[in-house]
């Protein structure tokens, strides 16, 4: 009986490992007929009364030598994601871009066309790693557009441990058969997605640009939480892509200065972004976009990368207005995803150096696997003379800035999730806040106190310390919040129509951390079945009617929503985005004073 109730708990176990690892299915059934091999084979020894020492060592090891090569060769398989998650959706009628034909897929109700994997810009691969997108590659025949393309070269972390974090952070980790596989990544990564409504209209659509964020290291266009399912229901095209990411996208390098037609280097993720925008200037009307009518948006270092089409002479005339998320680059030195020229070429050294290389040329004989070993931060933008032609806040100064008006806000707790492993106490709280506003940070102390309370949530595995809940309430505005206070006054200064949201609702799942209020207002909670109820689908409507009124006007205003009073002189309230939504007062006021003499001693 012991016997038995051990085989049994040992395969349930094995096959939960299965399962958040992702190993095909293939490999349960071999688990399982691996155990009862075992329990039929213990059945017939017992039965022949030749049970022994011995062979029960060689039954447990033979059992356990299976389920171990089991494991390793049913691992998942590598493969794109699918356009929609619907089994043989329709296909769409054959839409005629620059490069040639192509269809793509309808969602589930036919209300909305999917065409994902889009190739904007040729291969950055060879010759062409470290250099400026280049001119899309023409095709011929119909290119079937459904399912995403590759997901730019980054870190990929284990997907047991990715499962588990679903489970203890996100809460939203699913059982489901059809998801045993890992995403296709690749150099080759320039690809697009466009969502547009099934609509017999010919009237042309606003279109939203979106930028994916991920600190410009991680991250990819095929993310549940940023599909445009949901807001072309409601009458706009929305587009999404990817683009090159750390040491590809950021690396910067004199002799690759030297060698560029542009004299650039170090922000080919950037130059990416701008060739997806030029891509979509060029063919959106094919999809019932109007290339007029373009709102670049982004989350994160996606908002820093909107907030540097903003400035970028390359830019100009090609988007009318810019929602931006949680971060941007307009402080005198940005706390994070900028960087001057000269702290860009000291980490492009450390690249060369890890691989004992003395030339960018050289790098581009190694593989794009190994590249990514590289211990050197490349998680920033630059100025590089080309894309972005001095600091982003004196280009505010002169009001040489392209938008033509902002949506903008933050959440609660946007810094909690990066300081999980912070411990912070009366005794070093002071000293972890000169880490970011050096002399400021005595003063910092007395704006938000060592005592101030803990946060209302926090996640199982954060360190926190008597003090925790002040440094999250602290460097959410530091590294967050005060780029869109700097934003939103450059401006009202310029006269450009500003408005600002501080999300606050709470809900089982990102709740108001970092990004929690992108399934909201980009219509995507559905895909979160049990964990958003009545009022997070009232809010989420409200908000895409923001967002989309947006893209359409400039104001997100319209009937049957709350008021949402634009920032000017005389008002700097924000809009509260929770089960009640109203005009509230900053609350990081009294912060962005202190962080303000910080910035100016930089000047």
């Amino acid at each position: 009986m012991v016997f038995s109730i051990s085989v049994i708990i040992i395969t349930l176990l094995y096959l939960v490992i299965l399962e958040l690892s992702k190993n095909m299915v293939i490999g349960w059934i071999v688990g399982i007929l691996a155990a009862i091999i075992m329990l039929a084979e213990r059945y017939m020894l017992k039965k022949q009364n030749i049970v022994s020492r011995k062979s029960k060592l060689i039954t447990w090891g033979c059992f356990i030598l299976v389920l171990v090569v089991n494991m390793l060769f049913t691992r998942p398989q590598i493969k794109n994601v699918p356009a929609v998650e619907v089994k043989n959706p329709h296909i769409t009628e054959v839409v005629q871009v620059k490069q040639g034909n192509l269809r793509g897929v309808y969602n589930e109700d036919k209300t909305v066309r999917v065409y994902a994997g889009i190739p904007y810009a040729a291969p950055p691969v060879g010759d062409l790693r470290f250099k400026e997108p280049q001119d899309p590659k023409s095709w011929s025949g119909i290119r079937e557009c459904d399912e995403f393309g590759p997901m730019a070269m980054q870190a990929r972390s284990n997907p047991f441990m990715d499962s588990l974090s679903h489970i203890l952070g996100w809460h939203d980790y699913q059982v489901k058969f059809g998801d045993e596989y890992l995403e296709e990544m690749s150099e080759d990564c320039l690809y697009l997605n466009v969502w547009a409504p099934a609509t017999e209209d010919n009237e042309l659509k606003p279109v939203i640009f979106y930028i994916h964020g991920g600190s410009l290291t991680t991250g990819q266009s095929s993310y549940s939480e940023y599909r445009g399912e949901d807001l072309a229901k409601q009458g706009v095209v929305f587009v999404n892509f990817a683009y090159r990411l750390g040491v590809f996208g950021y690396y910067t390098a004199d002799d690759l200065k030297v060698e560029s037609p542009n004299g650039t280097t170090g922000n080919y993720g950037l130059l990416d972004q701008i060739a997806a925008l030029k891509w979509v200037r060029e063919n959106i009307e094919q999809f019932g976009g109007d290339p007029n009518q373009i709102t670049i948006a982004g989350e994160s270092a996606g908002s820093s990368s909107v907030n540097a089409l903003c400035v970028s002479p390359l830019t100009e005339g090609m988007f009318n207005y810019a929602i931006a998320e949680s971060s941007g680059i307009g402080a005198v030195e940005p706390f994070h995803t900028f960087r001057s020229y000269d702290v860009a070429l000291e980490e492009g050294q450390k690249v060369r150096d890890t691989f004992g290389v003395s030339s960018s040329a050289e790098l581009r004989d190694i593989s794009a696997w190994e590249l990514l070993k590289t211990d050197s931060d490349q998680s920033a933008m630059t100025v590089d003379g080309y894309a972005i032609v001095e600091q982003p806040y004196l280009t505010y100064e002169k009001g040489n800035n392209h938008e033509k008006a902002l949506l903008n806000g933050f959440n609660v707790k946007e810094s909690d999730a990066f300081l999980l492993t912070t411990k912070a106490t009366a005794d070093n709280y002071v000293e972890l806040l000169a880490e970011d506003i050096g002399e400021q940070a005595e003063e910092m102390a007395k704006v938000v106190p060592a005592d101030t309370p803990q946060r209302d949530q926090h996640f199982i595995v954060d360190s926190l310390g008597d003090a925790k809940g002040a440094l999250n309430t602290a460097y959410s505005a530091i590294w967050f919040s005060y780029s869109h206070y700097l934003w939103n006054n450059y401006l009202i200064e310029q006269g450009k129509p500003t408005y600002e949201y501080y999300f606050t609702k709470t809900n089982n799942i990102l709740s108001n951390y970092h990004a929690g209020e992108l399934p909201y207002a980009y219509g995507n909670l559905w895909r979160h079945p049990g964990l958003y109820d009545e009022e997070d689908y009232k809010l989420s409507e409200i908000m895409q009617k923001y967002w989309v009124n947006f893209a359409k006007t400039g104001d997100p205003n319209g009937e049957g929503l709350p008021r949402w009073e634009m920032r000017s002189t005389t008002q700097d309230k924000l809009i509260q985005l929770d089960t009640e939504i109203k005009m509230v007062d900053d609350p990081n006021q009294e912060i962005y004073k202190v962080i303000d003499k910080y910035q100016d001693s930089l000047r």
